[in-house]
């Protein structure tokens, strides 16, 4: 294993998110404090409790869930698609490194900005509602999970992607929707009988029940299956990963 090359991958990717900490730090920021304004207050208003959680805390997973899947999937797809773009991939490619180390560099990058972004949610959540977390260990596996499985997405997508339009595509019309209606701002069990049928085929229903319970105690569908369904979409990202590198698709002219 060349760690060095590793850390050369790793070093460069999060210097590029360091020279833009700013707009990194305060996008969040100001996006989860308009969340809270919206949705805590307005909605909150007229929904006092859901679960026997007040509405201002029960969307405070749901919030994080939702920067952290957008932000693993952007650094991750932008990190390996930009080289693509300017052709230094073949540099890459011809340097004596393997796949999975530049997997582990790109990829880790990405993971660690969303967890970075996770974690000034959660203290920025701190200041408009009571955060209280029964299973701080469960809390930061499956956060750690979540960055790392959707950061492998966005690598796959970035190697996909033949330009910028179809480098958005993605998150914005799939990914996007989906952990809007995988139950970020409600239980699904306010929904009637036929629809929470439905919501149980959306993978990020069980991405953030898990998470919930770890704040709260309570989740809509079992823990088990919350992380048996993290690990299967781990591993099927990791196979496809390395089927990409072993056919050379769309990384190799």
């Amino acid at each position: 294993m060349n760690f060095l090359a590793i850390a050369a991958i790793y070093k460069f990717e999060m210097q590029r998110f360091f020279r833009t900490l700013l707009q990194s730090f305060v996008s969040p920021v100001i996006s989860t404090s308009l969340y809270f304004v919206v949705f805590g207050a307005a909605i909150g208003s007229r929904i006092d409790q859901v679960e026997g959680v007040s509405y201002g805390a029960f969307i405070v997973p749901g919030l994080i869930m939702l920067s952290v899947i957008t932000q693993a999937i952007s650094n991750a797809s932008f990190g390996i698609y930009f080289p693509k773009f300017i052709g230094t991939i073949y540099e890459l490619l011809s340097a004596p490194v393997n796949f999975l180390e530049i997997v582990i560099g790109y990829v880790g990058a990405a993971a660690t900005k969303a967890l970075f972004i996770g974690v000034v949610i959660l203290a920025t959540s701190a200041l408009f509602v009571d955060v209280q977390i029964q299973h701080p260990g469960a809390m930061v596996a499956f956060l750690l999970l979540t960055c790392i499985s959707f950061a492998l997405f966005g690598f796959i997508i970035g190697i996909w992607a033949q330009n910028f339009e179809q480098l958005q595509l993605v998150p914005l019309l799939i990914v996007t929707p989906l952990v809007f209606l995988g139950g970020s701002f409600y239980s699904i069990s306010m929904l009637p009988p036929f629809w929470q049928t439905v919501t149980l085929f959306n993978p990020v229903v069980y991405l953030i029940s898990g998470f919930r319970w770890a704040f709260f105690g309570q989740a809509d569908v079992s823990i088990g299956l919350s992380l048996l369904a993290i690990a299967g979409f781990t591993a099927l990202c990791l196979f496809l990963i390395w089927r990409i590198f072993k056919t050379g698709y769309r990384i190799k002219s």
